[in-house]
Order: structure tokens, then C-alpha cells, then sequence
């Protein structure tokens, strides 16, 4: 006798149990529209590739602390209810796990969070320097440019705003840190404008042994009034420091002088700081790691490239990669150069060509090219996560070829002597980056080919010692009940159209929840994109499925991150069973409120299609809604 829903969610709930490490290793569990969410004591214990292979898991993959398994729309909402009984693990919200989450990380992982949160602030001032940088870089070496007047000034202006950011990085740093340790961001740029001040001696110069600074005395102490041009790494620590000390000063100072003396104190207290302490620690703490790195290149050569190249994906996996940014900070304030953003660029390629081999394995597994082809699209601009949870750590052996594939290249860079003048992006975008001396942009290619090629090479070899055979993965799809023709579909929302690959969400990116688009949305009125019925109304509100008439599914999933937002800002006008007609009103959301909160407003719009259906898209760019954007055939 064949079983019935509620038996097959619990052996699929005592399946997840067993290769989680048993019920004690469960802290926590909720869901959100499409996945199930499990906060494990030891992430360790679980059997990733057991519950890869569990009925109807699409996906598994840990975020955030989280074990989190894809099952799809409406389908999560139903294992849920069992998994959680059966667990005893019922009416827990995200909110309750996220806090499980957070109480589960260690101090280091709680360092490098706060770091990355630092540098998000200002990467976009400085990736728009580093460009600028590369392109006057080539643009000031063609004759046409430096003899014709108009064309020199114009690349002498960008050359300006190019040094612009550099400039000023550590009054960036100072104040983008200040706001992250909870203190006034303001006060964080006085202190930044306080290392930079134009009557200290240059840092640079002192350095150079051109200028010798003014030596003052406090008690005796002697201190050295030496800016702190290229100073990162005591930037951060004083943002850290001025945010504490602010935070004191507002709780312990009365009210009725605290807007003139809280500041005051903060900012007179963390200038002493920083130029007795905090300061010359910081410029010892600076100069041990970039020397450590310098000394590597120096006495390792290549092969302290190649290691650096084969393990930085690694990192990646680990979370530790997000301090390289303030590393990579200190490396051009210091020298002028930057050899680590070409090597985790080559790092990331070979990942790229490994999810290449895999597809090379499996090209008649069509689960394989929906998967691989966009990872590995990813990887061209600079974004290795699909590739590395999508394909190559779930499958093991990609992930070694895509690591020797990054060493083979770490070589190169280092017989090229390729670096970059700035940082934060690599791949296709990386180029522009990229120093021009020496045939940079010539040996940039190239490395970036090797790279791929040896990674691709080497996970075909490993795929054929390993005898990786073509697998069909089976999907659970309805079959379809009636005959029907083409499904034309619209945009539920009005904006600009992508591919639901070039989606923020990694999840959907990887299509893992199906093909379909991503929209930056105009306002927050989400339509039906065509007939169907109503399967799924997220309680939060966020997010909607439907049945069309050929039994493919639909998703309509609204924003990123906002089911936190527990339905604030969102409101229904359908419920679950209701038949509904093209363009009918399915949900209003605040698109303001949902960023003012901190959240993306884009939204994903994806399909699981019926048993011999297929998508067919046919629009992308700006749409009111009217536009066919894809055919269900």
C-alpha cells in the first residue's frame, strides 16, 4: 500500500533527524517560503550528503549558522508541521533561531562579521576609485590622450577623484566602524579627520626619513605628532574606540549637559588614545601583517602563491575571507600595489572551470546545466557561493580540482608580477583593477585562462577516477492533468527585468528554486502573472504561490530577507484556493519601508514546471507589467 503524505513527511522528518546527529544536535527550527531552517549544537554532526539524497530535498547548504534544506513552496509549510512535531520544536518563529544563530558564534567569527559589516559602507566609494584608477592608468599612456588638451584634462580630473577615496580611507574607515560599534558616525569622522590633519607630518614622509616630526611630552611620554595616512587597521580600532567611548558618555553624563560634554569627552579622550596608544599599536599591528605577506611573496615565491591561490576558497567557505579587505587596504596604503585581489581572483576562476568539468561529466543531466551554467555564469563576476555550495562542495571532488586549478594560476601571477591598485572586485570586473605595468592586462587574461582550464581539466580527471557516472535527479513535479497550450506570462510587478540568475539571492540565483526572473521593483503593487490558483499565502505575507492550468507552479517572492519583517509593510488581497485571472492584485508591500529596513526590495518570480513543460523567457528590461517576459510550453 503506498503511503500517504503524512507517512512520507515523517520518514522524510525521521530521515533529517538521523543525519543531523539525533535530536540533541537540534537547537532550533522554523521555515521561511521555501526552506526548511534547522539550528544544529555542532554543524559537523550532519551528513550533508545523506540529506542531499532525502525525498523531495531539493537543496541543503549551511547559512548563517543555519542548516537550511530547499523544498519549494507550500511543500515546506507541509514537512514543517510534521518535522516540528516530531522534533518538538513547534511554534518557533525565524526570529527565535536567528537569535540561536547569533548565540552559537564565537568571538572570532564575531570579529570578522563586524569587520565585513565596516568595509560595506564605503565599498562602493571604493571600488568607483580603484576603477577610475585602472582606467586612467591606461588612458594616461596613449599618446592621443596626453597631446590633445581636452582629453588630458579630462583624465587628470578622474586621476583626482581615482586618489580621492585613498585620501581620505581612514576618516572612511573611522566613521563607516563608529556607526558599526553603535557610536555617532560623526564623532567617528572628526577622529578620522584628526589622523589626517594637515599640521602633523606626513606619515609617508616621515617614513621616507624627509621629514622629522614634532616630538611633545605628556608626563614625560614622549609623543610623536606623525599622522596616520594608510593607517586601516588603526582606523578600525579607533571607530571601535570612539563608539565605546560615546556609548559611555551618553549613559553616564547628565542630561542637561550631555550634548555639550559627552562629545566633547569622547573625542578629546580617543585623540589621546590614538597617539598613545592606540595608535602606535596599531602601526606595529599594521606593519607585522603586511609584512608577514611581503615576506611570504619574498621567501616562499611562488609557491607562497600558489598556496595563498589553492586555499583562499577555502576561506571563502569558512567566512574568514571578509578581514582580507582591511589586509588588502594596509597593502596598497603601504606599497602602492595589491598582489592578493589577482590571486583570489584565479582562485575564483578555478572554482569556475571545476563547475565547468562538472557540467562536462553530466551535460545530459538537464538538473546539472540549470545548476552549473549559471554558478558558473556567477564566478565571471566575481561571485564564487552558487559555484562552491551549489556544485562543487556539494559534490566533493569539484571542489579539489577548483583549488589546484587556483594554485597552477597563483604561479603565473607570480612570475608575472601581476597586482591591482585597488580592491573588492575580481573576475570580468577585476580587470579594470588590474596594474597595467609589466603587460597587466595581457597577463591577467591569462592567468585567469589557466586558472580556468586546469580547474575544468582536473575535475574531469577526478570525475573519471571517481567513476561519476550521468545521474538523473528525479523531480517531484505533478503530472499535468489536461492537455494545454502555451501559458504566456508577465511580470507580477513593474520594473526592470533580469534573469533570475543574476538575482541578490544566491538561493534563487542558483535556480535551485526554478527557472524564472528577478525584477528591481517601481512600486509595490504584485499582480497574477497569469490565470492559475492560489497555493500558497506565506504568513509574513512576503511571498505567494500558485498552480497554472498545465500544473506547473509558481512562486512570487517578494523582496530579500523580508520574511524578518514579520508582515509589517505587507498586505493580501488573495487567499489560498482562490482562482484568479491575469494582472488581478495578489499583494501590496512599502517598498520604502521594506529599505529603510535594510532589506532589498527585488523580487523573484520562479517556476516549477509541470512534468514535460518547459520555460521559454522572452523579455528582459524596464516593464509596466504588460510586457510578455516568458512562455510556459
Amino acid at each position: 500500500m503506498a503511503e500517504n503524505k503524512q507517512e512520507k513527511y515523517l520518514r522524510i522528518s525521521k530521515e533529517i533527524v538521523d543525519y543531523v546527529g539525533g535530536q540533541d544536535n537540534i537547537q532550533g527550527v522554523a521555515h521561511c517560503a521555501t526552506r526548511l531552517r534547522i539550528v544544529l549544537t555542532d554543524n559537523d554532526l550532519a551528513d550533508m550528503e545523506k540529506l542531499e539524497n532525502v525525498d523531495l530535498v531539493k537543496g541543503v547548504f549551511i547559512a548563517g549558522n543555519q542548516l537550511q534544506l530547499i523544498f519549494g513552496a507550500g511543500l515546506v509549510n507541509e514537512v514543517y508541521e510534521v518535522f516540528s512535531r516530531y522534533t518538538h520544536t513547534e511554534n518557533m518563529s525565524l526570529g527565535d533561531i536567528k537569535a540561536q544563530s547569533a548565540q552559537k558564534q564565537n568571538p572570532i567569527q564575531t570579529v570578522i562579521k563586524s569587520l565585513s559589516d565596516v568595509f560595506i559602507g564605503i565599498m562602493p566609494g571604493i571600488l568607483a576609485a580603484a576603477l577610475l584608477m585602472g582606467i586612467t592608468g591606461v588612458l594616461g599612456k596613449w599618446d592621443v590622450v596626453t597631446n590633445n588638451e581636452t582629453l588630458y584634462a579630462i583624465n587628470k580630473l578622474a586621476s583626482i577623484a581615482a586618489n580621492g577615496i585613498f585620501s581620505i580611507l581612514p576618516m572612511a574607515v573611522c566613521y563607516s566602524a563608529t556607526k558599526r560599534y553603535g557610536g555617532k558616525p560623526i564623532l567617528g569622522m572628526i577622529v578620522g579627520a584628526i589622523m589626517l590633519d594637515s599640521s602633523l607630518a606626513n606619515a609617508y614622509s616621515v617614513g621616507s626619513g624627509s621629514v622629522v616630526p614634532e616630538v611633545i611630552r605628556i608626563f614625560g611620554l614622549p609623543i610623536e605628532l606623525v599622522g596616520f595616512q594608510g593607517g586601516i587597521i588603526i582606523a578600525l580600532m579607533m571607530g571601535f574606540v570612539v563608539a565605546k567611548l560615546d556609548i559611555f558618555f551618553d549613559k553616564k553624563v547628565p542630561d542637561f549637559i550631555k550634548l555639550l560634554l559627552s562629545p566633547l569627552c569622547t573625542v578629546f579622550i580617543s585623540t589621546v588614545l590614538l597617539f598613545t596608544i592606540v595608535g602606535p599599536a596599531g602601526r606595529e599591528l599594521g606593519n607585522l601583517i603586511t609584512g608577514s605577506l611581503i615576506w611570504m611573496t619574498e621567501n616562499l615565491g611562488a609557491l607562497g602563491y600558489m598556496i595563498f591561490a589553492g586555499l583562499q576558497q577555502i576561506i571563502v567557505i569558512t567566512g574568514l575571507h571578509h578581514i582580507i579587505g582591511a589586509v588588502e587596504a594596509q597593502l596598497i596604503a603601504d606599497t602602492g600595489r595589491n598582489f592578493l585581489n589577482p590571486l583570489m581572483s584565479v582562485a575564483l576562476m578555478g572554482q569556475g572551470g571545476a563547475v565547468l568539468g562538472y557540467l562536462v561529466l553530466n551535460w545530459k543531466d538537464v538538473k546539472a546545466r540549470e545548476l552549473c551554467i549559471p554558478s558558473f555564469a556567477s564566478t565571471l563576476f566575481g561571485i564564487s557561493e552558487p559555484a562552491i555550495f551549489g556544485v562543487n562542495l556539494r559534490y566533493k571532488f569539484p571542489i579539489v580540482a577548483g583549488c589546484l586549478g587556483g594554485a597552477i594560476a597563483g604561479a603565473y601571477v607570480y612570475f608575472a608580477d601581476l597586482a591591482a591598485l585597488g580592491f573588492g572586485t575580481t573576475a570580468l570586473p577585476g580587470i579594470a583593477i588590474t596594474d597595467p605595468t609589466n603587460n597587466g592586462y595581457l597577463n591577467y587574461i591569462i592567468a585567469h585562462l589557466i586558472a580556468l582550464v586546469a580547474g575544468l581539466i582536473f575535475c574531469i580527471i577526478f570525475g573519471k577516477v571517481k567513476g561519476q557516472k550521468n545521474t538523473e535527479v528525479e523531480d517531484t513535479k505533478e503530472a499535468v492533468s489536461e492537455e494545454v497550450g502555451d501559458i504566456e506570462v508577465v511580470s507580477p510587478v513593474k520594473g526592470m527585468v533580469k534573469n533570475i540568475g543574476e538575482s541578490s539571492d544566491a538561493t534563487f540565483a542558483s535556480k535551485a528554486m526554478g527557472d524564472g526572473i528577478a525584477v528591481e521593483v517601481n512600486d509595490g503593487e504584485v499582480v497574477a502573472p497569469c490565470d492559475g490558483k492560489i497555493t500558497l499565502v506565506f504568513p509574513s505575507k512576503h511571498a505567494i504561490g500558485m498552480k497554472l492550468k498545465d500544473g506547473s507552479s509558481v512562486l512570487i517572492h517578494c523582496g530579500i530577507d523580508t520574511v524578518n519583517m514579520n508582515g509589517e509593510g505587507f498586505e493580501t488581497f488573495v487567499d489560498v484556493d482562490q482562482e484568479v485571472k491575469k494582472g488581478d492584485l495578489l499583494l501590496k508591500f512599502d517598498i520604502d519601508l521594506v529599505k529603510e529596513k535594510g532589506y532589498s526590495t527585488e523580487t523573484m518570480m520562479s517556476f516549477e514546471l509541470g512534468e514535460g513543460r518547459t520555460l521559454q523567457m522572452q523579455y528582459t528590461g524596464e516593464t509596466q507589467g504588460k510586457d510578455i517576459i516568458a512562455v510556459v510550453k
